[in-house]
């Protein structure tokens, strides 16, 4: 069996979650054999959004594929740069703006796949029906592209876990994006499509979703505006790791694994 190793890299956050992926990513690479490496980079400037220059240095590192959400063009100097680099996803979905939401290319092994960025409408911003979008931008694949990975960046996990449903059997792998909590429901779904509705976060976890806990404290508490800054301490890489079959696009198997930076 032509097996592939994907290492899907839960939302990197600020200079912790970089410095993590920097550090560590090719090891990784190294102790799976990964032919894939995709990540969601959308909190990798100081939690909010990235730019062309961290854009350039993730990929520099090994990472294949950068996905992203709602926090996209929370840098306006990424607007620019998505025409020179397609492999710099945006949801799909969304109503308008530059970008792409898919990027279709081969591993280093030659493995032909694509990478789909989905965003949620539930507790979300307005965008586009990401179950219809799911159904265009999956069904312009060519027939020859097996192995097909779906970011679902989503606040609810009722609405990631559908989509996990509604497209099983048409992807390798639905990856679960957003909340920055790792979930524990890693299975692979009964038509071959490897799930799980969060992959937690690449960052400090000393911290509440990667900003400073008093901040986040006084905000609850006083309900006045802060500023957020991003945590130290307590740095954790969050992926999944997941086999598939590069003849048919089915998942074998789906890991949760997590590297803390004082190990």
């Amino acid at each position: 069996m032509n097996t592939v190793s994907i290492l899907f890299i839960g939302d990197i956050f600020g200079r912790p979650g970089r410095t993590l992926v920097a550090d560590h990513l090719r090891d990784l690479m190294d102790r799976h054999h990964l032919d894939l490496v995709i990540a969601n980079g959308e909190n990798a400037a100081a939690g909010f959004g990235i730019t062309p220059r961290l854009t350039a240095e993730l990929l520099a590192v090994g990472i294949d594929v950068i996905t992203t959400g709602n926090h996209i063009w929370d840098r306006r100097e990424i607007m620019e740069y998505f025409p020179q680099e397609p492999r710099l996803l945006r949801p799909a979905n969304f109503v308008s703006g530059p970008g792409r939401g898919l990027y279709h290319g081969a591993t280093r092994s030659g493995v032909e796949y694509a990478v789909l960025n989905l965003q949620g409408r539930v507790f979300m911003g307005q965008s586009d029906c990401p179950f219809r979008t799911a159904d265009r931008e999956l069904a312009e694949l060519p027939a020859s592209c097996k192995i097909r990975i779906v970011d679902m960046h989503a606040e609810a996990s009722s609405e990631k876990i559908a989509m996990g449903w509604y497209i099983d059997g048409r992807a390798t792998a639905v990856i679960g994006t957003h909340t920055h909590v790792p979930t524990a429901d890693e299975r692979v779904l009964p038509q071959g499509t490897a799930y799980i509705t969060d992959v937690g976060m690449t960052g400090p976890y000393d911290s509440v979703i990667g900003i400073t806990k008093e901040t986040i404290l006084q905000k609850f508490l006083t309900q006045m505006p802060a500023r957020f800054e991003p945590a130290e301490g307590d740095a954790r890489l969050c992926a999944v790791l997941i086999q598939a079959d590069a003849d048919t696009g089915r998942a074998m198997s789906i890991e949760r694994t997590e590297l803390r930076s004082d190990k």
